[in-house]
């Protein structure tokens, strides 16, 4: 009895000697004893890290190394690209925008091993999906590979059942003007066309006047284009709501052509089409991105603007049932998890359709010009033009005027483009503002200092630089030109000038000799801090538009501080930053974050999120010398010497600004002017700062300057208030538009 105790419990002891250790299998026969390691016997590697490196690899979804760590008789059993596919369908279908692992335990074998882990796909759609899974694997030329089979994705696969997902997408949320006013919404749209063989002589006016009017086109060269064309072609003019199609079928004028189709409408043509942006089917190179963010794949979406920035609101939330099925049958094996989609959210535009819509007019036949408008005191974007412009919906595959789409993506203008926010630019005299802010904290000049101004600058001569001249000396060459004597003040010296003078009167002689005396009194970056200080030469921290960040070097030279004092030689800027610093100066120095969105509104409760103004950063000047430059920016304006007076002098709002004329390396120079309004006591509208450039065509004070005006009135008054000196009607210009550059909106028909 005693002897059968002992040899039973000596059974049990060897039994749970056998199974303590980690390098025998619980089931199946036991391996040979291992023998003590010999010299000269290299261990096998660790399995483990084979096993974590496949799963990092599934993370990083790096399919090619996952697949070069298979054995090779997986490998013979599935091709490379079949497996890619399989897991990157999956991934796909389950919406995992991520995944996590952590390896739970090993078995371990000579010649084998097995590796317990614990992986969870974080889905957009039905949540996190947590599986335990075995992966086996083999040692091959000393290195552990994995032996694949579908069950390694997830345990549901095993036997080549694949994923399937129900989608509910919700309809695109819509984009309104600061007033509710639309600019973007599902709606049915109606395409015009004419066919030039059917046009009826009788009415073929009022087609044309109808259809210039209603696309923005030239009545002149519309009528040249039928004229021109075949008698059977179609030509494509534009896209117009319900109502307008209404009315041109009321007027019934013969030839015309009028299509309908339902799409995401862009109004006007595409009011603020830059800013806004526009929607595309999402490419074969971005379909995997957005299929793991809970797409199904042939949705539109943003490729720029605020259609892109803002597609997490505009989008919804998806929704979606997750099965198994038999890939053979399309019988649901089982579901894997669900959620319900939500509406998509509106945006809500600081945007002023109003504003905007004249600010694209008077702008539209420049070759290139932008318009920003700001609310001076928050940084709120009333407008934001740039011509040339764009029409959004052409865009839309649906649209019968889709082939105008080539023009638009051939244009060597560019008016895709966002010259508001990426064009940059040298700034020119505006410039002179940064200049005057830096002297006056140099300590080196008050606003008294006088300067004498004449034609001629030799201070470079002893540097091997050349004489420079004024401004008012290139007058008075244009005017013997012309036959004439040099008597008025523009083609005069402008003699001796304080500071304030020098700003009011744009002395290019003063601000170069203030740049070479920065640069001499060893003060040569000073110039270029105060410029960084003003916001120019990095992001203005808008965020839902891509934006370009300028330049602003530090001069090498004697040459480079003269031509920087100006804001020539290597400074770019662009508007928007210009826009944004020239409403610090008249706020009393606060640089806000220009901001586009007003609200993003859901269907249902509060808007989820509101504009609050955000102040980021203050302008590094005194408050003392701040007044100084504000005082001198009245008297471009108010002073009949200053360089706006003629040009602002019948505006009734009181205004500040400065006049900029950039010489662009090609052509005629930039146009600019930049200022603000100063009217909160006569009116309950807040202020506002606007900066304008108008490219290659002459001087800031000709041609910048009227615009100003234009939207200073526009704003106040809700209507422009008489034609500019270059319009023959609003938006039109005096003179033909040189052949080959016609920038309107639409373009040529």
């Amino acid at each position: 009895m005693k002897a059968s105790r002992w040899l039973n419990l000596f059974l049990i002891a060897s039994f749970l000697t056998a199974c303590s250790s980690n390098a025998v299998p619980i089931f199946g026969p036991s391996p040979t004893p291992l023998s003590p390691p010999h010299v000269g016997i290299t261990p096998a590697p660790d399995a483990q890290a084979a096993v974590k490196a496949y799963l990092d690899a599934l993370k990083a979804n790096d399919f090619p190394g996952m697949y070069a760590m298979l054995t090779q008789a997986s490998r013979d059993s599935i091709t490379q690209d079949d497996f890619t596919k399989r897991y990157n369908d999956t991934l796909n279908t389950m919406s995992a925008s991520s995944l996590d692992f952590e390896l739970v335990s090993s078995l371990l074998s000579p010649y084998a091993a097995e590796t317990a882990y614990r992986i969870t796909y974080h889905t957009v759609l039905v949540g996190d999906i947590q599986r335990d899974i075995v992966m086996r694997l083999a040692l091959e030329n000393g290195e552990w590979k994995v032996q694949w089979e579908d069950g390694l994705i997830l345990p549901e696969l095993a036997g080549g059942n694949a994923l399937q997902m129900d989608y509910q997408v919700p309809a695109r949320g819509n984009i309104y003007d600061k007033d509710g006013l639309p600019i973007v919404a599902q709606a049915d749209a109606f395409a015009f066309g004419v066919i030039s063989g059917n046009i009826n002589p009788k009415t073929q006016g009022t087609l044309i006047s109808e259809l210039a009017n209603l696309c923005g086109f030239k009545q002149e060269e519309l009528e040249a284009t039928i004229t021109s064309a075949g008698l059977d072609w179609y030509l494509p003019m534009c896209e117009g709501t319900r109502e307008e199609a209404e009315r041109l079928l009321a007027i019934n004028p013969g030839g015309l052509v009028i299509n309908e189709y339902n799409s995401r409408y862009y109004f006007d043509q595409g009011l603020a089409s830059q800013v806004v942006g526009y929607t595309q089917l999402i490419s074969p190179e971005e379909l995997d991105q957005y299929r793991r963010l809970g797409y199904r794949g042939n949705e539109k979406v943003g490729m720029s603007g605020i259609e892109k920035s803002a597609e997490g609101y505009l989008a919804g939330k998806h929704g979606g049932s997750l099965y198994v099925i038999n890939p053979t049958t399309g019988q649901i094996i089982t579901k894997l998890g669900e959620s319900n989609p939500q509406p998509a959210e509106s945006v809500y535009l600081t945007i002023d359709r109003s504003l905007q819509f004249y600010a694209e007019q008077v702008i539209q036949e420049f070759d290139g010009a932008a318009v920003v408008v700001l609310e001076r005191d928050t940084g709120r974007v009333l407008a934001m033009a740039s011509s040339p412009s764009f029409d959004a919906n052409l865009f839309e595959p649906t649209n019968p005027n889709i082939e105008r789409l080539t023009d638009l993506l051939n244009d060597t203008d560019q008016p895709l483009v966002n010259r508001a926010a990426q064009g940059q630019y040298p700034l020119g005299s505006v410039f002179k503002i940064i200049t005057f802010a830096a002297a006056l904290e140099s300590g080196l000049y008050l606003k008294e200092t006088t300067y004498d101004c004449q034609y001629e600058f030799k201070e470079l001569e002893q540097y091997g630089g050349p004489v420079l001249h004024d401004w008012t000396w290139q007058h008075c060459q244009d005017s013997i030109a012309a036959g004439q004597e040099c008597d008025g003040s523009s083609e005069l010296p402008s003699g001796l000038l304080t500071l304030q003078e020098g700003l009011m009167r744009s002395c290019n002689p003063y601000f170069w000799h203030i740049g070479l005396d920065l640069y001499n009194f060893d003060r040569a970056s000073d110039i270029a801090n105060m410029a960084k200080g003003f916001g120019l030469g990095s992001s203005t921290g808008i965020d839902q538009i891509t934006e370009a960040t300028g330049a602003i070097p530090i001069p090498a030279n004697e040459i480079d501080a003269t031509n920087q004092a100006i804001g020539q030689g290597g400074v770019q800027v662009t508007p928007l930053q210009v826009a944004s610093f020239i409403a610090a100066v008249g706020n009393g120095g606060t640089l806000y974050r220009p901001q586009i969105i007003e609200r993003i509104q859901p269907v249902e409760g509060e808007p989820v999120e509101v504009f609050k103004p955000e102040a980021r950063g203050t302008l590094p000047m005194r408050s003392e010398n701040l007044q100084i430059l504000q005082e001198a920016l009245q008297m471009v304006v108010d002073n009949p010497r200053g360089t706006a007076n003629f040009r602002l002098r019948g505006l009734q709002v009181p205004v500040a600004g400065k006049t900029g004329t950039a010489e662009s390396g090609s052509g005629k120079p930039h146009a600019w002017f930049a200022g603000y309004t100063m009217n909160s006591e006569n009116s309950t509208l807040p202020d506002i700062a606007i900066a304008v450039i108008v490219e290659n065509i002459g001087e800031g004070s000709d041609y910048a300057a009227p615009i100003f005006q234009r939207m200073v009135d526009v704003y106040y008054t809700g209507t422009p208030q008489g034609f500019l000196w270059f319009e023959s009607t609003y938006g039109v210009l005096k003179t033909p538009t040189p052949i080959g550059g016609i920038p309107t909106k639409t373009k040529k028909p």
